[in-house]
């Protein structure tokens, strides 16, 4: 009888990578535990103990831009959270901002104006090749601080006030019945959805101009005229700013130092996903810009409807990360003195000797960020991917 032979377990090319990688995790587990208790024996020699319960005790330090209600005698957490809002508010308005000049610079890369080329490739050129640091510094110190003091305000027809410090602009404040109106407002907007889609399929389906777009916009005015009907009031309330006691009151108030944060990121990052739109655009190939121009269609259309749908395509993976780095260089908001999380964190830190902690915490909110950014983006990535068949 023949005997099967049996492969030994270290010549099995199929049980080899798993032990190999069970190894890999056995050695990365022990440097965790050995890091971990290193620093706990460390801690614990100066007098410092681990654990969270210091994010009770508190503050002691006052937060002149903040979002939520916040005093010196609240807690670090609420400090930490108060960081949190500063933060998103900086990574989010200048996600938005960068992207959308971002696109507008990167097809003006590709305009056929001469002025128009070399001043938007003038700008990238500048703005990519320039550390964004010494950018922001000269944002806050040549742009923003410079401005006269508030007795002597540059404003536009006492509306938007122009200080060191601040910029003061109108503001939307909500009243009782904001609310009424953003549920009719989300229901008129979802209605609006399926109007735009089913009106668009039997656009296609029988070749004649059923007009999806006039559709999803009356379905959204009937939403705006039902809620105005019920509420009998505005959905908001137009705040004005003004000085009181050399202090601006009422609008918004934007700090030099959110400024300065604000503008030096979205003017960085913008410059980025210039070259990266520039890049998707010249990816779509000549054969369709060709057709088009053969049907007749005008370059706008041709722009919106042809070219940036198949360009989003290669243009979103980059953007993404562009987002991301946007989000995480907020952290440089610390160099003008801009009270985001990382800056709270550091004071909590002087305060405390809570160093570990504070930085556990702190990326762990960055990571999570970040993750829902990507998360957000790779669902409108798959919105523009190619269908396989």
């Amino acid at each position: 009888m023949n005997r099967k032979t049996t492969t030994p377990l270290w010549k099995n090319k199929k049980v080899i990578p798993i032990i190999l990688q069970a190894a890999f995790l056995v050695v990365l587990i022990l440097l965790a535990v050995f890091f971990i208790s290193n620093a706990s024996r460390g801690l614990q020699k100066i007098g410092i103990k681990l654990g969270f319960d210091f994010l009770n005790s508190t503050a002691g330090f006052s937060i002149d831009d903040r979002l939520i209600d916040y005093t010196p005698s609240d807690n670090f957490g609420r400090a930490l959270l108060v960081g949190l809002f500063n933060t998103l508010k900086v990574g989010l308005v200048g996600i938005v901002i960068s992207g959308i000049l971002g696109l507008f610079i990167g097809i003006g890369r590709l305009s056929s104006n001469w002025l128009v080329k070399k001043i938007t490739g003038g700008y990238v050129e500048i703005i990519r090749n320039t550390p964004l640091l010494i950018q922001i510094f000269i944002l806050y110190f040549a742009v923003f601080l410079p401005f006269p003091h508030i007795e002597r305000n540059i404003n536009f027809k006492n509306i938007i006030f122009f200080s060191n410090r601040g910029t003061a602009i109108p503001w939307f404040t909500a009243n009782q019945s904001s609310g009424i109106w953003l549920i009719f407002l989300l229901i008129g907007l979802a209605a609006a959805v399926v109007f735009w889609k089913v009106m668009l399929k039997k656009q296609v389906e029988s070749g004649k101009s059923m007009h999806p777009m006039l559709w999803s916009l009356g379905v959204v005015l009937i939403a705006v005229i039902a809620a105005y009907a019920v509420t009998s009031s505005p959905p908001v309330q137009l705040s004005l700013p003004e000085i009181n006691k050399l202090a601006f009151k009422g609008g918004y108030v934007l700090s030099s130092e959110f400024a300065s944060i604000l503008c030096g990121l979205f003017i960085y990052h913008s410059a980025f996903i210039a070259e990266i739109v520039r890049a998707g655009i010249m990816a779509v190939p000549k054969g369709q810009i060709e057709a088009t121009k053969a049907l007749g269609m005008k370059k706008g259309a041709t722009m919106r409807l042809v070219i940036l749908p198949q360009a989003f395509r290669v243009i979103i993976p980059s953007v993404t990360s562009q987002f991301l780095n946007l989000f995480k260089n907020s952290t440089l908001a610390i160099a003008v003195g801009y009270t985001d999380l990382f800056s709270i964190g550091n004071t909590i830190i002087n305060q405390t000797g809570q160093s570990i902690q504070i930085m556990i915490l702190m990326a762990s909110i960055y990571l999570i960020v970040s993750l829902v950014i990507s998360f957000l983006m790779n669902c409108f990535n798959n919105y523009y991917k190619l269908v396989e068949r």
